[in-house]
C-alpha cells in the first residue's frame, strides 16, 4: 500500500515538473516570436513617446511574482513624466483581513489626465504591455498568470489570497479576459485561483484566443 501511494506521488511530481519545463518553453518561445513580430510597432512607440515629452520611454516598477518575490516589470510610459511622484497612493487602511473585496485598483470610468497622448492610445490597444516580453525571456513573468500586483497591496493579502502568488504572474490572465478592469479585487481574486487550480496548456491557449478578442475590442481599459 505504502509503495503504491509513493509511486503515485512520484508520478504527479513528475506530472507537475513537466507542465513546469512544458510552460517555460512555451513562454520563451512566444516571447521571442512576440519580440521579433512586434518590434517595428515597439520601435514607433518609442519614437512617439520621445516626441511627446522626451520622457523615459520605458516605466519600471517593482511588482510582486511567484512566491512573493519582487522584481521589475517593464511597460511603455503612457503617463505624463515625472521625476517624483508627489502623492504616492496610500493602501492598507482598514486592510487588517486582506485586500477588501471591494477595493478596484484603477477605476475605468474616471479619465486619468495624467496620461498623455500616446498613453491613451498604446492603453487602450494594450500595446504599453509589450516590453514584458522581456519580463517572460529574463523568466520572472509568463506568458499566461495572474497579473502582477505592486508589493503595497500584497503586503497585505491574506492567506488565502496569497495563493495567486504561488504561480509565475502574466502578461495576461483568467481576470484580464473576463473583465480587466473593470472587476473589483474580490472577482479578480476568485478568477485567479480559478486559474492557479486549473492551469494547463489547454486553458493558456484558450486565455491567448480571448486575449486577442479582449485587445480588440478595447473592452476595460484604461
Amino acid at each position: 500500500m505504502g509503495k503504491i501511494t509513493n509511486d503515485k506521488g512520484y508520478h504527479i511530481l513528475i506530472e507537475k515538473r513537466a507542465r513546469i519545463v512544458s510552460k517555460r518553453i512555451v513562454d520563451i518561445l512566444v516571447a521571442v516570436i512576440g519580440i521579433i513580430v512586434t518590434a517595428p510597432i515597439m520601435v514607433l512607440i518609442a519614437i512617439c513617446i520621445k516626441l511627446e515629452d522626451k520622457g523615459p520611454v520605458l516605466f519600471v516598477q517593482t511588482r510582486t511574482g511567484q512566491n512573493g518575490a519582487l522584481f521589475s516589470i517593464y511597460k511603455f510610459r503612457s503617463m505624463k513624466f515625472c521625476p517624483r511622484n508627489k502623492n504616492p497612493q496610500k493602501y492598507g487602511q482598514g486592510w487588517d483581513k486582506g485586500v477588501p473585496d471591494s477595493f478596484i485598483f484603477k477605476d475605468s470610468s474616471v479619465a486619468n489626465p495624467n496620461v498623455t497622448k500616446v498613453g491613451v492610445i498604446i492603453r487602450r490597444a494594450s500595446l504599453d504591455e509589450l516590453p514584458q516580453f522581456f519580463n517572460v525571456l529574463l523568466g520572472d513573468m509568463s506568458i499566461v498568470g495572474p497579473r502582477p500586483e505592486i508589493p503595497e497591496i500584497t503586503a497585505y493579502y491574506s492567506k488565502e489570497q496569497r495563493t495567486r502568488l504561488l504561480v509565475k504572474p502574466g502578461i495576461t490572465g483568467w481576470a484580464q479576459v473576463n473583465g480587466r478592469s473593470l472587476i473589483t479585487n474580490g472577482e479578480k481574486m476568485r478568477m485567479d485561483h480559478h486559474y492557479v487550480l486549473h492551469q494547463s496548456l489547454y486553458l493558456d491557449i484558450c486565455i491567448l484566443m480571448l486575449t486577442i478578442k479582449v485587445v480588440l475590442t478595447s473592452k476595460g481599459a484604461v
